[in-house]
């Protein structure tokens, strides 16, 4: 069975950082496409990075040049690497996984079967 649990969500403020990490078990995340979501309260869960087996990304133009998505297979995890952050980033955040190479680099959520738990990311002005 996969397991997918998140990690270091915060509250920041604005021009901060975090790092958001997400461990799998029950599976190996070097052979999965892996996202990061978020969703607002009020809003729909929107994708912001993803990538697939190769180390190919993809990025929401929200996010691009501020958010960097990556993958230590050795550990089992795959990161986000939030900089620059602003209050309009203030969200759950959720990591997802499938092991169907068809959806990889997809940032619609119906792309992906496997979910975190969650973890929540405040950006204060």
């Amino acid at each position: 069975q996969v397991q997918l649990v998140e990690s270091g969500g915060a509250s920041v403020q604005a021009g901060g950082s975090l790092r958001l990490s997400c461990a799998a078990s029950g599976a190996a995340f070097s052979t999965a496409c892996t996202a990061w979501f978020r969703q607002a309260p009020g809003k729909e869960r929107e994708g912001v990075a993803t990538a697939d087996t190769n180390g190919r990304t993809k990025y929401a133009d929200s996010v691009k040049g501020r958010f960097t998505i990556s993958k230590d297979n050795g550990k089992n995890t795959v990161y986000l690497e939030m900089n620059s952050l602003k209050p309009e980033d203030t969200a759950m955040y959720y990591c997802a996984a499938t092991w169907s190479r068809g959806n990889c680099l997809n940032l619609q959520k119906y792309a992906y079967i496997y979910w975190g738990q969650g973890t929540q990311v405040t950006v204060s002005s």
